[in-house]
């Protein structure tokens, strides 16, 4: 079932409801991913945890293409995403990170430099979601090899839950 644009928490309740109507009793035991689209969604994240919490596993993907198109300037789209990236990593939320990760060496064979320090940043994230392309499988290897070694560097820093500034 697909739900866009969600915007306050009674659109979980909606969309909950709905799932009740098709899986019954195993409608809590399904996952929502939420997919932060909207400045009103960001705002309204960690409501949307508060309202999970015990009660529907719960999943954030960071659409940074919509955010940073429609919503947010693009001089702030990395401040964001590293602020989602805080909240839900403070809530234990898993994050899957959207939008266009190496499309160039996934449809040209060749990546941009900026495709290649966006790949690095996705080592935080539980998923990386891909674009197709006739190069789609050096992109799963040139990934893999990146997130690897940025593991390491994750590993060296320590988490601290810092206030946000632009909530």
């Amino acid at each position: 079932m697909g739900y866009s644009f969600v915007q306050r928490p009674a659109d979980l309740d909606l969309l909950i409801g709905k799932l009740q109507q098709r899986a019954g009793d195993r409608a809590e035991s399904l996952g929502i991913v939420i997919k932060i689209e909207t400045l009103h969604a960001l705002h309204n994240l960690p409501e949307w945890i508060a309202w999970a919490a015990g009660r529907q596993p719960l999943g954030v993907m960071i659409a940074r293409r919509d955010l940073a198109a429609v919503e947010i300037s693009f001089p702030h789209r990395a401040e964001i995403q590293e602020e989602i990236l805080w909240v839900c990593e403070a809530a234990q939320v898993p994050v899957s990170w959207a939008t266009q990760v190496l499309k160039n060496l996934s449809q040209n064979g060749i990546p941009s430099r900026a495709q290649i320090t966006d790949a690095a940043m996705a080592e935080r994230a539980k998923c990386v979601m891909l674009n197709k392309g006739p190069y789609v499988t050096e992109v799963v290897w040139l990934l893999d090899d990146v997130l690897r070694r940025m593991e390491a560097h994750q590993r060296e820093k320590t988490s601290q839950l810092r206030a946000l500034r632009l909530w």
